[in-house]
């Protein structure tokens, strides 16, 4: 097979490492941007400046878009699109979020998807719920490829330690626009621990966010009073997010709004026990114990029931491993590259340049 030129937006995300063969596919790097700060930055991606792209295209077989786009003008989108029409190479759309996780207002996300999934030559997302949403709004059949694994395979279902009372989580990250944790660990004190404890963490970015006065010092010592392990730290490595999923049981999602999840994925990998507001389509991903909660909206009955569930599940099969886990992910990862590869292969066989 002809070695493909895929100039994928970003190209460095581990996601984008996990679903592509590069030994028939050569991922092109992420061009730096102008006044980047940060090594490795991708953002905003230069693949999708008109500019940029016009005198790159002929080095590109094909385009494949994943995150970024929404820090691109809608009318420089509009130009991209018609740059890759132009000169022949088609675009593939990995749907991961059709609600933006960063912002409240989807209004510009969704003129992005407007034009994006559209044009695409191929759709993809995550899960059958997500397929059918996009069925339904944007009358496309999308290509369902599962999220690979997220932590290393030599972790995936391996032995958990047994406690006697199980952690329950909520991992607030840096409370970005869909993360509302409030009424979730106030929901939670309310409950007798003495067969488990409770467990919140932020990421250090949160102090000085645009939400910050929330996660304030007088706001978490009332928690840490009332039982809860407050912990603020640097975002995790690639080991200290195993360590913390080793060291948490049930891990509860704080999400408003949004589509899908790593964290799921990390989550199912490791084996803890992911309870998944109904917001989204992260039930989906793994079947995840559900409670309801969105914009607007919050059920306590149902939030108790999946918590104390997963808590229950936890005590009947403590510390149990599970090697299927680790063969299952390791041949879904194999799968979904393999059809990734044979998508392209097909888009780039049927198009004339």
């Amino acid at each position: 097979m002809t070695v493909l030129r895929v100039a994928s937006v970003p190209a460095a995300h581990p996601y984008v490492r996990s679903v592509i063969d590069t030994k028939s596919i050569t991922v092109l790097d992420d061009p730096v941007p102008p006044h980047a700060t940060v090594p490795g930055q991708w953002w905003p991606p230069r693949l999708l400046d008109p500019d940029y792209l016009r005198h790159r295209v002929q080095s590109v077989d094909l385009m494949h878009v994943h995150f970024g786009f929404e820090s691109i003008a809608v009318d420089a989108l509009a130009e991209v699109l018609d740059i890759l029409a132009a000169s022949g190479v088609p675009l593939v759309m990995t749907a991961h979020d059709l609600t933006n996780p960063h912002f409240v207002d989807q209004t510009a996300h969704i003129e992005r998807l407007d034009l994006l999934l559209p044009a695409a030559a191929a759709v993809i997302t995550l899960t059958e719920a997500a397929a059918a949403e996009i069925g339904r709004r944007w009358d496309l059949d999308a290509v369902v490829l599962p999220h690979p694994h997220v932590l290393p395979i030599d972790v995936v279902g391996r032995q958990r330690q047994a406690r006697e009372a199980p952690v329950v989580g909520i991992h607030a990250k840096g409370l970005r626009a869909n993360v509302d944790p409030w009424p979730l660990l106030d929901r939670l004190i309310e409950h007798p621990r003495a067969d488990w404890s409770l467990r919140l963490d932020f990421d250090d970015t949160v102090l000085d966010g645009p939400r910050a006065a929330e996660a304030g010092a007088e706001r978490l010592e009332r928690y840490r009073r009332a039982g809860v392990d407050v912990h603020v730290h640097r975002l995790f490595t690639d080991r200290e997010m195993v360590d913390y999923l080793s060291e948490v049981d049930v891990l509860v999602l704080p999400y408003r709004h949004g589509t899908h999840s790593g964290w799921v994925e990390a989550g199912y990998d490791a084996g803890v026990h992911v309870v998944v507001p109904d917001c989204g389509h992260f039930q989906d991903q793994h079947g995840d114990l559900e409670f309801r909660y969105g914009a607007g909206y919050f059920d306590a009955e149902s939030f108790d029931r999946a918590v104390l569930t997963a808590i229950r599940r936890v005590g009947d099969s403590p510390g149990v491993a599970d090697p299927q886990r680790r063969l299952h992910r390791d041949a879904q990862r194999r799968d979904v590259q393999r059809t990734t590869s044979q998508l392209y292969h097909r888009l780039l066989s049927q198009q004339v340049r």
